[in-house]
Formats: C-alpha cells, structure tokens, sequence
C-alpha cells in the first residue's frame, strides 16, 4: 500500500525547491517510478496547441502527441475527469504505446482552473490501480497544478 501523505510531503519539497515545470514534474515522474509498486510508466503530457505533449516520464519510450478525446490521456483531458481503467484493452480508442500495459490511470493537472496536464500511470498487471490511488494520485495532480511554474 502506498503512503500517499508521504508522497504528496516529498512533491511539496520539490514545488518549494523549484517550481519550474521542466524539473518539477521532471522529479515528479521520478519519485512515481520509485514509490509505486508494478508499474511499467509514469510522466505527464502538456496540453499544448490543441493536442498533447509528451512531457518528462520514467519508462519505455511514449507516444510524443495525442488528440484529446482519444485514448486514456486524450479522454482525460477532454473531459477533465479521472480515467482509471481496469483494462485498457477493452477500452475504446486505447492507445498502446507499450503493449505490456494492461491497466492505466490519467488523471487532469488543473492550473488557472483549465486542464494543462495530464498525469499518466502504466500497469502490466490488469486492475492495478483502486480507488485509493485514484485520491492520492488525485491529490497529488493538485499540488502540482496548484504550484507549478508553467513561464
């Protein structure tokens, strides 16, 4: 079980320290990877002229655009809304940039009350993400939106 209280504390370290998005979000994807148990990528996309940006990851090499409203991220951030999807092999338009991904959680990054992010996790493992990584990873989108330096 992840200790969410404890990693939303080191992400404030990291927002106090430097603010700006290029290294903020790049430890953000860092911290991810080596506190979340059975995942397989973790990093952000910008949305950035109409579409996504790949942003900083840890992981095998990720799709560089996507449309909104296609895929778990471009749904996301069309709706600003949580996807946390169980399969994403039965999810429509799922986009695999990785075919060892089975479950995937997107969760909005807010900044100015628009989405300007997205939060993108990988599992190999089918169902990996719960309703309590949904909160704390929910949590942990709105420290970063709340602190970031986007100029």
């Amino acid at each position: 079980m992840t200790d969410y209280s404890l990693l939303i504390r080191q992400l404030r370290g990291f927002c106090e320290e430097e603010p700006f998005y290029v290294p903020l979000f790049a430890n953000a994807s860092a911290l991810l990877w080596e506190t979340l148990p059975d995942i397989n990528w973790a990093g952000f996309y910008f949305l950035r002229g109409g579409e996504l940006l790949l942003g900083p990851f840890q992981g095998r090499p990720g799709c560089i655009r996507i449309e909104p409203g296609y895929g778990v991220c471009g749904t996301a951030a069309k709706e600003n809304r949580v996807q946390r999807v169980a399969d994403v092999h039965q999810f429509p338009g799922h986009i695999a940039c990785d075919s060892a991904s089975n479950s995937e959680i997107v969760v909005p990054i807010l900044w100015n009350g628009e989405v300007a992010a997205v939060l993108d996790i990988d599992s190999p493992l089918f169902g990996r993400f719960s309703a309590e990584d949904e909160r704390g990873l929910t949590e942990f989108a709105r420290v970063i939106g709340e602190n970031v330096d986007f100029f």
